[in-house]
């Protein structure tokens, strides 16, 4: 073991096990991984010794140590840890290992749950894919008991990078000059059974009764996020955090971060005693409002891993946010959906709020795919479930509540983390795809002199300005404001009008000087104005009217054709000739709210 003198007492326990010990609290047992000693707790140590009583064991084999049986299994690091207990007069710990060290505290909290308040598994590792799990075994058999200078070396690329970032050179030497002072035949015997105990407690999880918090970093391609969300899965009080950027030694190269997480994990431990709990202590409620309202009657794809690690997904526009304190979101899920099993018993999820450009997507995960991911981009979010790269918002959830709704399933998530930008969403309206950006970008592109008018129904009537030459449709020289009466707003704040416009219908240059025409959608509230010019027409009576403009006439018609078929276009071109270009292509799939693998 390194010399802690200057910042942990030291000592060794009547079997041989060398420890190190600061503060006082709550007793807090820590157990390091493969190659590595107590000291390598350092970071946490120091940032927790003023609330807990901290204590860091070397493993059997490492530091002080005595050397682990020829073929050791977890249960004999488990009982060490017991033992350790023991000799401090301790009943009760919480429980934090690191890869190794965390197989090792689900071991002791599985065989001895009354000894343990809860674990932290820190990039722990579980069921290894058949290429990992063969490179690991390649590893451990490579290893013959004698120091290893180019593996040392291997290692710390894998860990911390290759080359290691300036930042972490530091850090990085530290945990060199550990793996190099390590027993070669303790690190052996250890990292044998670290090679092949990656599955040992998938059976076992589910029995587990302490909470448990599995952490990982987005980077740990060898105790991935996808592997820690399965654990969490299984667990009956588990959960899962991704740190982002983040790779295996994050304990040590992000601690501050790392400590955080996992002193706010053992404090509602505490807080729960005393009846002193906090919600979402320092979540900023303002901006999770603000990326709610990046959800515009949208388009989602709700996320999460499956039971062996896989990401499974489906398409869903029954999304809607449920509270901003705590902060609550809610999707459904149809019994019918063969992802519905899954979805329902999973920890956690997350969804995400596609962009205009992310139909192609949409449809992906409302088909029957075999791989919906392969197609997509995506990354691991805090809980472990998939974000897709792209969206206008994301948010990632722990399960708060499953609520059952006649043939769907209501899932309630616990929002533990969002990010949103200001990208235009996808919409789904009527049966179709919509890109409400197209009417923004052109009501902001709109000149002064754009004549800019709308067609504004309410319960199957248009509302039309009768004058001396027939009848119109309100409209004005650009958008403007109420303040300005030549303006659309204008005309219509003038008349008491209340206007909602929506989606963008037809544009068209006319005339000599070439001015712009562009029509809105929208709806309108009856107004209470007896203004005798304003007339309420049924749509079926439009084409009876006087209608001076010709270009006019044209629009109303095909207004008339899509309401009878409810599915609308947008007409570009002049007041000639254009086209009507639909705001969506028909697909074979459309928006459902189940997972049709």
């Amino acid at each position: 073991m390194a010399d802690a003198s200057a910042w942990a007492r030291q000592g060794t326990a009547p079997d041989g096990t060398g420890f190190i010990r600061a503060g006082s609290g709550t007793p807090v047992l820590f157990i390091h991984g493969v190659g590595m000693n107590a000291a390598i707790w350092q970071p946490q140590i120091e940032r927790m010794a003023d609330r807990f009583d901290v204590i860091a064991i070397d493993m059997l084999g490492h530091g002080q140590s005595p050397l682990p049986p020829q073929h050791p299994e977890l249960a004999d690091y488990a009982d060490q840890a017991i033992r350790m207990l023991d000799h401090l007069g301790l009943d009760k710990a919480f429980v934090i290992g690191h890869s190794m060290g965390a197989l090792v505290a689900q071991e002791l909290a599985l065989r001895a749950p009354e000894r343990v308040r809860r674990i932290v598994s820190l990039n722990a590792v579980f069921r290894r894919p058949p290429e990992l799990a063969e490179a690991v075994r390649q590893r451990a058999v490579a290893l013959n008991g004698r120091s290893d200078t180019a593996g040392t070396a291997q290692t710390i690329a894998r860990w911390f990078g290759d080359p290691v970032p300036a930042e972490l050179e530091a850090t990085a030497h530290k945990t060199s000059s550990a793996l190099s002072a390590v027993d070669p035949e303790g690190y052996a015997r250890t990292y044998r059974l670290f090679a092949r105990a990656d599955g040992d407690h998938a059976d076992r999880l589910p029995t587990l009764a302490v909470p448990a918090l599995f952490m990982t970093g987005s980077e740990d391609r060898n105790s991935s996020p996808a592997m820690s969300a399965a654990m969490a899965r299984l667990a009956p009080h588990g959960r899962c955090t991704v740190l982002s950027g983040e790779k295996h030694m994050m304990a040590v190269a992000a601690p501050d971060l790392t400590t955080r997480h996992i002193v706010d994990f053992l404090a509602e431990d505490e807080a729960a005693e005393h009846g002193t709990a906090k919600t979402n202590a320092g979540f900023d409620s303002g901006e999770f409002r603000r990326a709610l309202g990046s959800f515009l009657t949208g388009v989602t794809v709700v996320t999460t891993i499956g039971p062996e690690g896989e990401p499974r997904g489906f398409t869903a526009n029954s999304f809607t946010s449920v509270s901003l304190d705590p902060p609550l979101v809610l999707v459904c899920i149809a019994h019918k959906a063969l992802g519905h099993p899954v979805f329902a018993t999973s920890k956690s999820f997350a969804i995400n709020v596609l962009n205009e450009g992310q139909k192609a997507a949409s449809g992906i995960f409302a088909s029957k795919a075999a791989d919906k991911f392969a197609s997509v981009a995506w990354r691991p979010g805090r809980t472990g479930s998939p974000v897709l790269d792209g969206s206008v918002a994301s948010f990632d959830c722990d399960m708060e509540r499953l609520v059952e709704a006649g043939d769907h399933s209501i899932l309630i998530g616990r929002v533990r983390d969002f990010e949103h930008n200001s990208a235009q969403p996808l919409g789904y309206c009527r049966g179709a795809y919509v890109a409400p950006g197209l009417s923004q970008d052109a009501l902001a592109a709109t000149q002064p002199g754009t004549d800019v008018g709308a067609i504004l129904e309410n319960g199957g009537r248009i509302l039309f300005l009768e004058t001396a030459d027939g009848f119109e449709l309100p409209r004005g020289r650009g958008l403007g404001s109420a303040g300005d009466g030549k303006s659309l707003r204008g005309l219509l704040a003038a008349k008491a009008i209340e206007a909602q416009l929506g989606f963008l219908f037809a544009v068209w240059d006319a005339g000599a000087v070439s001015r712009t025409h562009v029509y809105y959608r929208g709806t309108f509230d009856v107004p209470a104005s007896s203004d005798r010019g304003i007339r309420l027409i049924e749509i079926d009576a439009i084409e009876g009217l006087k209608i001076a403009d010709p270009a006019i006439r044209s629009m109303l018609a095909r207004y008339v054709r899509e309401c009878s078929v409810d599915a609308f276009g947008v007409y570009v071109g002049n007041d000639v000739e254009g086209e009507v270009r639909p705001l969506a292509r028909p697909s074979a799939s459309t928006v459902n709210t189940g997972d049709q693998r």
